[in-house]
């Protein structure tokens, strides 16, 4: 059949709404029977578009109507969506099958990992699934190009290369060797030279033999040559159509031939590089290609009912010029540059501007009729929406979905292989334990109780590695001050242990990937009664692991379990789940590519910061840009000229709000390239969106005042320790949380050696030392060594503080053979004393007592770090030594007997001093000199502080205020509590 004399392509400006638009013309034309619609069919790019054009269609039916053919081009599976249109079918039916994806994916990166191991740079299995991937994704260009794997072998650019890149190279040309024949071997080929081979095929079977009703190809702006092939065949025939979406005609000849791309120059042989970041360079690479000029494309003449006025085409065209034809907008007049419709909103925040997004949607709804949508590709930005929007109850459909990865089935899978890698680690452990999904049901209360549990038992430094060390966790111990919640763990511990083994046992025996796979199938639906495969988003996950557990004999080799997790993540993104349809009929949040052909009342383009929109393109790691150039790939930045269509496409909304917040998570922002555009041209007609209220805004505030709690006198403690009457004097209210409310800080998972947990490390050398060892200066260092090396001393410590430890430890054992070789006697180590003393009991615990030559006693200390100052000492803080003298003087400690007077304190610190670890200091001396409390008057000093503070918190009635000396350095565990920010500070002015 010949060809139509003149082609059939239409545009449909960026003004109208492209599906409503379309909608109404296939209507008009071939609406008029019942059958006229039903026998057609519509190309369209994805099958997003699929649903936004039948959309479209029930609503522009006055009545019911039949539907024609809308069948996605990039459909695998093409040639079966077009059925009857392709009869006789043995014309194409012999197109073998391509390649299942995620056998592609395996294959090719176990290639990558042989060949990278090959060239002396192995990589491991995770590494290798991302590098296969890009591998996969360049081999796709190539194909979708129509470029022979064979130009490779002609490239003259060896001497141009780094070093890095020409190994890329090497790798690459290597690999595409490989490749063919892995697919002969299979019976497949590539599923990009399938879609090539069937639009190929459809081309030349409508050319000679056309469908027998209309067939229109809309929206589509692929460039790809078998796609162009396609489209200029459909142009010709005689009941073909082509709509192509917003195409410019605004464009002056100059500014449309400025885009690209440009001949080679006759005397150089050198190509001026295309500006392939502008938004029609995709059409107009794609009209060259079907052989069109743009003066033949045609405006479609039917609206969508909701446009916005045909100017705003002209301006969008304006702002998108080419960089060197800019200087044309100082000449425009003020219709051509006003963008009458589009507001802009900057907020200061991510979070500010997906309220005011928000509040936007919600006023949208006040109109009936009225329809939303939000356009971003900034996820976390949708997410925060679609948060505030439920505050309402609008549950907004957010069509673009999330990565299985971030949903509660992925990250159950990923919490999994992380906790096996980290080799039950505590932290990752407890993100296992307490995901959402485990233990899914009756059972769900009791099984958290445990956790929670567990979680207390895992506070401070990490426990041993893997579920042998969690074992050892459990087992009774001396001393044991969490003996009660150890044996409630442990008595739920086995049936916990024995979901964890199998998976345990698969990264330990390293059988590859399909073991890995294996394991973590069955271990994740064990823990979750197979919860974690149920609803949409567990379909989507065993889905995929039947995709991953069929392909996985064809992976990478010797899969190493501490990698595992980042290649399970990476195959887990690659998966979108979108909501189950029933959300608000007139607001929706698209992405990019959902949003094209989509258009609404208000259209709110948000996230518009360089990086967000338009993205970064990622780059190629195995083709050079200067390869890529020679090939004939597309650039790197064709990707941000098919994001700038986008932004241009949602600009011909009737109304839009542009927005973008000023700063990201982490650091100050900056303005995407299309926002600066549009202000710079608008100039002063640039319009500011009008600032939303602040929904959180609580109005008048009111900070809270200096907190001082006044309990009555059966609830305020009887007994003190030693330690706690600091922080009974500087912060009163600390005292009260504590000792009172029974308020405790809870230390963190999996800490590093705190200088708590160092001084109860020292304690408990120095306790065993005397009574394991008999007090023998010749056996202390070997202590020291036994407690480093046994199984609970933390990795960080060995390696990092033994040296400091043992040293100052041998110059304890130095100082102790001194003392006793001039008659001092260690008389006690780690005894609790006790005494009544202004009717409260006074109690502590002595690292150690002396007997002094004379008979006096010696109270001694020990600090890993710097002692408190005899400043501080003089000022009545810091008086612990005084404190244990004063109960050893009143017969408090039962081994020492009555009528001992407290002679010397001294505190033995382990820090260090010069050039060596440990020295004595005392708080306090005989003569009271350098402005110390005299030693004779320390005990009475001492009971004179505890007498008064005795007198107005404990026995008295005095308030228990916040911070009441706040010059005196205190732990700040219940700042948060006291709500100390709100108030410390502040005057009468500033409430």
């Amino acid at each position: 059949m010949a060809d139509r004399a003149r082609p059939a392509v239409y545009t449909i400006p960026a003004h109208r709404s492209f599906a409503d638009a379309l909608a109404a013309g296939l209507i008009a034309q071939f609406g008029g029977s019942v059958e006229g619609l039903a026998r057609g069919i519509i190309l369209l790019p994805n099958n997003r578009a699929v649903r936004s054009i039948s959309d479209a269609f029930v609503r522009r039916s006055e009545k019911g109507l039949l539907l024609p053919r809308l069948v996605p081009v990039g459909d695998p599976e093409l040639g079966e969506r077009l059925g009857s249109a392709l009869d006789p079918i043995g014309a194409g039916a012999d197109i073998p099958p391509a390649c299942p994806p995620m056998l592609r994916q395996m294959i090719l990166a176990r290639l990558v990992q042989r060949a990278r191991t090959q060239a002396g740079q192995p990589v491991e299995a995770g590494e290798a699934m991302r590098l296969g991937q890009a591998l996969g994704a360049a081999l796709d260009q190539l194909l979708v190009e129509d470029i022979p794997l064979t130009r490779l072998y002609d490239l003259q650019v060896a001497g141009d290369l780094s070093t890095h890149w020409q190994k890329s190279l090497d790798l690459f040309s290597l690999l595409m060797e490989q490749w063919p024949r892995e697919l002969a071997r299979l019976g497949f080929i590539d599923m990009a030279d399938r879609r090539n081979r069937l639009l190929a095929h459809i081309a030349a079977r409508w050319k000679d033999a056309p469908p027998p009703a209309f067939v229109v190809a809309a929206g589509i702006s692929a460039t790809a040559p078998a796609i162009a092939a396609l489209l200029r065949t459909v142009s010709r025939m005689e009941r073909g159509q082509v709509v192509l979406a917003e195409l410019d005609q605004h464009m002056t000849a100059e500014e449309w031939d400025a885009i690209g791309p440009f001949e080679p120059d006759p005397v150089t042989g050198r190509r001026r590089r295309a500006h392939e970041t502008h938004p029609q360079f995709a059409q107009k690479l794609l009209l060259d290609r079907m052989g069109i000029a743009r003066e033949e494309v045609a405006l479609w003449r039917w609206g969508g009912g909701h446009d916005a006025r045909a100017v705003r085409s002209r301006n969008i065209s304006n702002a998108m010029l080419v960089p060197r034809l800019t200087t044309k907008w100082r000449d425009l007049q003020t219709a051509d540059r006003s963008l009458g419709g589009v507001e802009a909103l900057e907020a200061a925040t991510p979070a500010e501007e997906a309220q005011a997004i928000a509040i936007a949607l919600r006023q949208a709804l006040e109109t009936p009729g009225r329809t939303a949508a939000l356009v971003t590709p900034d996820r976390a930005l949708a997410t925060r929406v679609v948060a505030h929007l439920d505050r309402w109850g609008i549950q907004a459909d957010d069509s673009a979905g999330q990565p299985l990865s971030q949903v509660p089935a992925g990250t159950l899978l990923l919490a999994l292989a992380e906790a096996a890698a980290e080799r039950f680690a505590p932290v990752a452990l407890l993100t296992l334990l307490k995901h959402p999904l485990v233990m899914w049901g009756e059972g769900r209360l009791a099984w958290l109780e445990h956790v929670r549990r567990l979680d207390l038992l895992l506070r401070g430094p990490r426990p041993p590695a893997g579920l042998a060390g969690l074992d050892a966790l459990m087992a009774p111990r001396a001393n044991d001050r969490q003996r009660r919640l150890r044996a409630e763990v442990a008595e739920w511990w086995p049936a916990a242990r024995a979901l964890l083994a199998a998976l345990e046992r698969a990264f330990n025996a390293s059988d590859g990937l399909a073991g890995l796979f294996d394991a973590l199938r069955e271990t994740a639906g064990a823990i979750t009664h197979d919860r974690v495969w149920a609803g949409h988003q567990g379909h989507a996950a065993a889905e995929l692991f039947a995709e991953i557990e069929a392909a996985a004999i064809e992976g990478p080799r010797d899969a190493d379990g501490r990698s595992f997790p980042a290649l399970l993540e990476r195959l887990l993104e690659g998966v979108a789940i979108r909501p189950p349809q029933g959300g608000h009929p007139r607001i929706a949040i698209f992405g990019l590519i959902e949003a094209r052909l989509q258009q609404a009342d208000l259209m709110i383009l948000s996230g518009l910061n360089e990086g967000t929109w338009p993205a970064l393109p990622a780059p190629d790691p195995w083709l050079a840009p200067r390869i890529r150039q020679e090939l004939g790939l597309p650039g790197l930045e064709r990707r941000i000229g098919l994001s700038a269509h986008d932004f241009a496409s949602g600009l011909g909304a009737p109304h839009v709000l542009i927005t973008r917040s000023r700063r990201d998570a982490s650091a100050p922002a900056v303005a995407s390239r299309f926002w600066l555009r549009l202000k710079a041209m608008a100039g002063p007609q640039w319009k500011d969106a009008q600032r939303f209220a602040d929904l959180d805004d609580p109005g008048e505030r009111k900070p809270a005042s200096q907190p001082a709690p006044s309990p009555p006198q059966d609830l305020r403690p009887r007994d003190i320790a030693v330690t706690d009457l600091d922080r009974l004097k500087a912060d009163p209210y600390a005292f009260y949380a504590r000792k009172i409310l029974g308020l405790s800080m809870l230390d963190q998972i999996d800490a590093d050696p705190s200088a708590a947990w160092r001084g109860t490390a020292v304690h408990a050398i120095l306790e065993k030392w005397a009574e394991e060892d008999g007090g023998d200066p010749a056996k202390l260092e070997q202590r020291a060594i036994a407690l480093l090396r046994s199984a609970d001393a933390h990795p960080l410590m060995r390696a990092l503080w033994q040296p400091r430890l043992l040293e100052a430890v041998r110059w304890i054992a130095a100082e102790i053979a001194a003392d006793k070789a001039a008659g001092r006697e260690i008389k006690l180590v780690e005894e609790q004393g006790r005494a009544e003393i202004a009717g409260i009991l006074l109690k502590g615990t002595a690292d150690r007592i002396d007997i002094l030559p004379g008979g006096a006693i010696a109270i001694v200390d020990y600090k890993t770090g710097k002692p408190p100052s005899a400043k501080m000492v003089k000022a009545g803080y810091a008086m612990q030594l005084g404190l244990l003298g004063l109960i050893a003087e009143h017969g408090g400690f039962e081994a020492l007997g009555q009528g001992r007077i407290a002679g010397e304190f001294e505190y033995w610190s382990l820090a260090k001093k010069g050039d060596s670890f440990g020295y004595r200091e005392r708080p306090a001396d005989a003569e009271g000199k350098r402005d110390k409390i005299r030693t004779d008057e320390f005990t009475s000093a001492a009971l004179d502080d505890f007498t008064q503070a005795a007198a107005r918190w404990l026995t008295g009635g005095e308030p228990f205020t916040a911070k009441l000396n706040p010059e005196i350095p205190t732990y700040t565990d219940y700042d948060q509590l006291m709500r100390l920010e709100e108030w410390y500070g502040r005057g009468e002015a500033d409430v």
